[in-house]
């Protein structure tokens, strides 16, 4: 019987939004899906925060390699604000590398992958990244 809390991580793109989820208990960010960025991406996000019985929202943040914000940090930031009524509370993490750490990761799969994977790789490596930060033992 788990006593954590569920976690769903967006690594927001403007094409597709990665998303991956945890349980804190456990403490593994697993990818989940990537999300196509069609006018119906909000709804898609409460249907996973329903059914992931998550409360938590952790988004991704862009920053570029100086730590500066960017427009990307502009669109993400725009974007979490309208998802205020989904879940009951929004963080951000840094993502920074994260989409090229996940390549690499699928590279070394050595499966096929498309972008969309990409993506949802990414959003589990931000969401391990604020399990590491926020839930270590």
């Amino acid at each position: 019987m788990s006593s954590g809390v569920n976690l769903v991580c967006l690594d927001v793109g403007e094409k597709r939004i990665g998303v991956a989820v945890a349980d804190t208990s456990v403490r593994i960010a697993v990818p989940y899906e990537t999300i196509e960025v069609n006018g119906n991406e909000r709804e898609a996000i409460a249907k996973i925060m329903i059914a992931e019985n998550a409360e938590t929202l952790v988004v991704g943040y862009p920053r570029n390699q100086s730590g500066e914000a960017t427009a990307q940090t502009q669109y993400v930031e725009t974007f979490a604000e309208t998802l205020k009524d989904i879940a009951l509370h929004i963080v951000f993490q840094d993502e920074s590398l994260t989409s090229v750490i996940a390549e690499q990761q699928l590279i070394a799969y050595k499966r096929p992958y498309s972008k969309g994977d990409i993506d949802a790789q990414a959003a589990a490596i931000i969401l391990q990244d604020y399990l590491e930060l926020n839930y270590a033992r």
